[in-house]
């Protein structure tokens, strides 16, 4: 990926406490010895790619599910203590209070990690580690349904496409959010709106697809029920639609709502 440059920086990104960079760097360089793949995420590769420092309570990479279980053994095998947190996404590596977690999929949406997620992913050395970072194209696809009361990702994603729009393979991201292209839309008009001189990086293209798609929409009927996607964002923010408000979840199984 020759157009994505990560940028260089005399001093660390984001320097945590000693005992927190040591046991990052143990970790970092511990993966990288093992040659199982993986991809930094999170705020270091934000940092690496924007040059946004913020503070952070661990390091986030991401791993295709088989290659996590491999990771988590093989830290155990050097005295680490590990865990799974939740089979369908999370797995970590742990020292008392301090964790590195191993993520295979985003825990509201299916956006798991497979092969595509490593063509072109850059080089950067973090910790004294060399690693890839998650591509920006999977690294929007991954904070984009990230909408949560407590945690909200727009500006990151914002800020992603403002750096890093010409590495963005904006034809991918829509084949990626095809079911969720809504999402995509709202995510492009809050760039523009954030970034109006800036308007002009966002494929004329992809605008005018996912404008066609919104005018089609106005022609055809909704669903024949009250459904609520908010729960894809957050499944507490929207809790009370489900359960108070009588809308249907928009998870679960597909063919339950329509019977024979």
């Amino acid at each position: 990926m020759d157009n994505v440059h990560t940028l260089e920086r005399k001093a660390p990104l984001i320097k945590p406490p000693p005992v927190a960079e040591a046991f990052y760097s143990e970790v970092l360089q511990l993966m990288a010895k093992s040659e199982i793949p993986f991809l930094v995420s999170g705020t270091y590769a934000l940092a690496s790619y924007t040059g946004i420092d913020r503070p952070t309570k661990d390091v986030d990479v991401f791993a295709k599910a088989g290659d996590a279980l491999k990771m988590l053994h093989y830290f155990k095998e050097h005295g680490f203590d590990v865990e799974i947190v939740d089979e369908r996404w999370l797995y970590r590596v742990t020292r008392g209070e301090l964790f590195a977690d191993i993520i295979t999929n985003m825990p509201t949406v299916t956006t798991h990690v497979t092969d595509e997620w490593f063509v072109g992913a850059p080089e950067a050395e973090l910790f004294g580690a060399k690693v890839r970072l998650v591509p920006p194209t999977q690294f929007i696809w991954s904070k984009i349904f990230v909408q949560d009361h407590h945690r909200y990702d727009m500006a990151d994603v914002a800020h992603m496409i403002l750096k890093c729009h010409d590495a963005v393979n904006w034809k991918q991201l829509l084949s990626h959010m095809e079911l969720y292209w809504e999402v995509l839309l709202t995510a492009l008009l809050n760039f523009r709106f954030v970034y109006p001189s800036e308007r002009h990086v966002i494929p004329r293209w992809l605008m005018d697809e996912l404008l066609e798609r919104l005018r089609d929409q106005y022609d055809v009927k909704g669903p024949g029920k009250k459904v609520c996607r908010g729960r894809i964002f957050s499944p507490r923010d929207y809790a009370m639609d489900v359960e108070k408000w009588g809308f249907s979840d928009a998870v679960g199984n597909l063919e339950e709502q329509y019977g024979e």
